[in-house]
């Protein structure tokens, strides 16, 4: 007895050891997380989502997420979770800890799948990724997505390997969590669809598991239709979904016309990729990998029959095809491919093919190996040179945003005009208002609102900022909506993405409306008292 619990006493320490690099490794990737967090002040997104989850109810918080381009979920969530608290590092907490459960779920499973090499060094690229230590510290969809697509990734080999129904009921829910979340888990569900198909047919399950797995596609066909038919058809004839392909997104969808196919597939790959690594010279490297790390899979010869992993071909399908079909959505119009946080969904693909093309690298020296990733991971995180929309985080420090609405409260005159746009208005709302919800049906150039002793005006939501080429119409057509005269003074105020890729409208500012004193928090936050003339030109 006492040589049976020797054994299993050892038995326990090897398994404990097994796992304390990736937890020590988890753990500095979550307190990145938390650092970034802490540290920034809410950008409009995130100060959108958490205004629509501020209702009275559950009910008129899910009314007011249909008028947003998302599904419902996180808003949801949101609504119940502000009991714990509102200031931005709580109502981040969920997405911390789901960005990172994120990267130990795809840990997980590449270890069933793959080796424990290629575990780690996938949980590597993961946890310490530039864009997705971004996007797990905001109030996005995002860190949710990625958690549930990684959890369906390896409830779903737990069925295949252990011919479990169970598992399998639970990958669908996880799927379905997912498409509740974001409309980018549309391709995720197809290709993880595809690759459990192949799977099914290519080895000997049991009746109840086709079964489930059958019923658990039909369900996923059930909720998006439910959301085709609640969200995405009122969506298409709001005219946002439009606004979004013309603005930001412009060059992550195909014009015909406009844009030659194969160009656009060539940068919208390279553009994926520098956004997963937020470095140029590191995207390219690692989109080399990637395709290096599918053609070995395609490569290598099939596992035996009696097998319970998948073939490599199998394990190549899966991690390629949702490349392949984001880029047709991107090419058909339907849905954006290239730097932006849209396609962050793809690193559960991208890093496990980036990890096995780096775990077949057999150096003359095995510390090159670490080295080499450490160093790689150290120039994508010191060097950004991200792709997208993107604010430098000296210029995202909660201190700033304090410091203008201090202005604001003890400079700015309490029966004062402020004119702004979509981000500017979200800023302030969450920031200085408190009480008024200004994402409105965009049925009109303008909109007015109290904001305490304040009255704000902001343009259509479809606009989303003010540019130098339209904006003495948009002063012209301000003033005719409201009856104001050309010496009408206001406060103009911006606080977001693009203020710092706007200095001809800052210029304009200055030279035809009066803007003698700005007043700049940073690179991101701009005031200035104004006059809303002069006349448009016609």
């Amino acid at each position: 007895m006492a040589t049976v619990s020797a054994t299993e006493s050892t038995a326990g320490e090897r398994q404990s050891s097994r796992y304390l690099l990736p937890l020590c490794l988890t753990a500095l990737g979550l307190l990145a997380r938390l650092a970034w967090a802490h540290s920034l002040f809410l950008n409009a997104d995130e100060a959108q989502h958490y205004l629509l989850s501020a209702q009275s109810s559950l009910a008129l918080t899910y009314r007011a997420t249909l008028t947003t381009a998302h599904p419902p979920l996180l808003i949801l969530l949101l609504h119940g979770w502000s009991w714990f608290g509102t200031s931005e590092f709580v109502l981040r907490l969920p997405s911390v800890l789901a960005g990172t459960a994120f990267c130990w779920m795809v840990f997980l499973w590449l270890g069933k799948v793959a080796d424990r090499e290629t575990a780690l060094i996938g949980l590597s690229l993961l946890l310490f990724s530039p864009a997705l230590i971004y996007v797990s510290a905001e109030i996005r969809q995002y860190a949710l997505l990625l958690f549930f697509c990684s959890c369906s990734l390896y409830f779903l080999e737990r069925a295949l390997q252990e011919n479990s129904p169970a598992w399998m009921a639970l990958s669908f829910l996880a799927i379905y969590l997912a498409l509740s979340t974001h409309y980018s888990a549309l391709i995720f569900a197809f290709a993880s669809g595809v690759y459990g198909l192949s799977r099914l047919r290519w080895r000997k399950t049991t009746p109840g598991l086709f079964m489930v797995w059958t019923a658990g596609e039909l369900g996923a066909l059930g909720l998006v239709g439910f959301y085709w038919k609640t969200q995405i058809i009122p969506l298409k004839q709001s005219g946002l979904a439009q606004s979004l392909a013309d603005s930001y997104l412009r060059s992550s969808v195909y014009h015909p016309g406009e844009d030659h196919a194969l160009l656009f597939i060539l940068k919208s790959n390279i553009r994926v990729f520098h956004y997963l690594f937020s470095q140029g010279a590191m995207g390219v490297i690692g989109l080399i990998l990637f395709l290096v790390g599918v053609v070995l899979l395609f490569g290598s010869k099939d596992r035996a029959p009696e097998s319970r992993k998948p073939t490599p071909r199998q394990l190549g399908l899966l991690l390629i095809l949702p490349f392949a079909v984001n880029c047709a959505a991107a090419l058909a119009g339907a849905y954006p491919y290239g730097g932006t946080r849209h396609n962050c969904y793809l690193a559960a693909f991208a890093m496990p093919g980036v990890a096995i093309a780096i775990a077949r690298w057999k150096p003359f020296r095995s510390w090159w190996k670490p080295v080499v990733l450490v160093v790689g991971l150290a120039i994508c995180n010191f060097t950004v040179l991200p792709a997208g929309a993107y604010m430098n985080p000296k210029n995202q420090q909660i201190a700033l945003m304090r410091e203008a609405m201090s202005f604001v409260q003890g400079s700015v005159p309490k029966d004062a005009l402020i004119v702004t746009d979509l981000e500017g208005v979200l800023a302030l709302d969450y920031y200085l208002c408190h009480g008024f919800d200004p994402v409105h049906p965009p049925l009109q150039p303008f909109y007015k609102a109290n904001c305490g002793s304040y009255q704000v005006i902001f343009q259509d939501p479809r606009r989303w900022i003010f540019r130098a080429s339209t904006f003495p119409g948009d002063m012209h057509g301000l003033r005719q909506m409201y009856g104001f005269g050309p010496e009408k003074k206001a406060w103009f105020f911006q606080a977001g993405f693009v203020v710092d890729k706007e200095p001809e409208l800052r210029s304009l500012l200055h030279r035809d409306y009066t803007c003698t004193m700005p007043h700049e928090f940073g690179e991101n936050i701009y005031l200035c008292e104004i006059t809303l003339g002069p006349e448009a030109k016609r």
